[in-house]
């Protein structure tokens, strides 16, 4: 098992790339801390990774919160005694979220609070708890976004996630000498609930679709398996990196048809 004796705390763990990869990195072996906003979500996760034999708790945590993210990976530490693996997952797209010139201050502050100030604050906390059981993996999600302007305007989400990244960096520099791996996961546009419903009209999703030059959207499980990647030893030469799982978009100039 390819993360045999870990101990893995994912946030936004009640559903989509979340939930799989809290599932993927437990049949792996993990010791796996479920974090969420949305209680029956996230106990539903555990109960999934119980079921089929694995190792499981569930803590609610808003990660916009300090005190909530603070108390999250006390939590963690406190139940299995370390902390191993950090991703920082949790993140919303608001449905009012556009332009530069029509998003609202509301829609951007909400977005920011907890795409880019709840992945610094998992990873401040996370951090130090990983410095204090002798190194890890620090999992940042970010977004293909990060590298190239998006073909619909999403101003605040394209933000935060440029914002991640370079954190991710930052964080990856500062500590690679003591032990901790940072390295940012750059999906492209992914069959998620969240996705369905911002594509639930077939224009719209064509409009994204047609940017894919491998000509379909991504499943959840791919990340999931790009997030154990990052997180087992197999990836110990990366920090630093932004690793893109997205398709082919960010490579390609004209998609063929």
């Amino acid at each position: 098992m390819r993360l045999q004796g870990k101990v893995a705390l994912i946030t936004g763990a009640g559903s989509g790339i979340g939930k799989l990869t809290a599932e993927t990195f437990a049949r792996e072996g993990a010791r796996v801390v479920v974090a969420d906003v949305v209680d029956e979500a996230g106990r539903a996760t555990v109960d999934g990774i119980r079921a089929a034999g694995g190792e499981a708790e569930y803590v609610h945590c808003d990660v916009s919160v300090a005190e909530e993210v603070e108390a999250m990976v006390a939590f963690t530490v406190g139940r299995f005694g370390k902390l191993d693996v950090m991703m920082n997952n949790a993140g919303i797209f608001h449905a009012r979220d556009g332009s530069v010139i029509d998003t609202d201050e509301e829609t951007w502050d909400r977005t920011i609070a907890i795409n880019l100030k709840g992945v610094f604050l998992g990873s401040k906390y996370g951090v130090r708890a990983m410095l204090d059981s002798g190194g890890g993996s620090l999992i940042n999600v970010a977004s293909f976004v990060a590298l190239m302007g998006a073909a619909v305007p999403q101003i605040a989400y394209t933000a935060s996630k440029g914002g991640v990244l370079s954190m991710t960096r930052e964080i990856a520099v500062e500590f690679a000498r003591r032990g901790i791996r940072a390295n940012a996961l750059c999906p492209g546009p992914i069959e998620t609930p969240l996705l369905a419903e911002l594509l639930a009209d077939p224009a719209a999703r064509q409009r994204r679709l047609v940017h894919i030059p491998i000509g379909r959207f991504g499943q959840g499980q791919e990340i999931a398996n790009a997030a154990l990647f990052l997180a087992s030893d197999e990836s110990s030469l990366m920090t630093g990196a932004a690793l893109v799982v997205d398709g082919g978009i960010t490579a390609a100039y004209i998609t063929p048809e």
